[in-house]
């Protein structure tokens, strides 16, 4: 179900992957989501059907995906919120340089870039911007 979720959100905000770059990141995907490497937090609406949902590995947000039709209605914010609950120092993410709306996500969240690689986790040519957000203070 979570593989679903996050093929959806995908086409909705990676326009720049084509279709065979989502063909062959499912199965990445899906091993890592049942790999049990990632803890991985699910928000779901009344109906218990999820809507979003945050993969940490340790202080980094590994993956953050919502239902396309929730963008922009704070379930972003709250997953990222519960994380930084559950973790309580800085936070980490790497994002697509190419997924402005992510982008500006995070910063609006007061994430700061720290660095940049020219090719993504896998080697293929998708920028990654290395983001953090220092530890809350008081």
């Amino acid at each position: 179900m979570l593989i679903a979720l996050w093929e959806r959100s995908v086409r909705a905000t990676h326009h720049f992957l084509g279709e065979d770059d989502i063909v062959a990141l499912r199965p990445l995907v899906a091993e890592a989501l049942g790999g049990g490497a990632l803890e991985l937090w699910v928000l779901v609406g009344d109906d218990d059907v999820p809507l979003g949902f945050i993969g940490l590995d340790g202080d980094d947000i590994s993956a953050l995906f919502l239902e396309p039709a929730w963008r922009g209605r704070g379930g972003g914010r709250r997953l990222v919120g519960h994380a930084q609950a559950l973790r309580g120092g800085a936070l980490t993410v790497d994002v697509n340089e190419q997924n402005p709306d992510a982008v500006g996500f995070y910063a609006a969240l007061g994430f700061t870039v720290v660095g940049r690689s020219p090719l993504d986790d896998g080697g293929r040519p998708f920028p990654l911007l290395h983001l953090r957000r220092r530890a809350p203070s008081g």
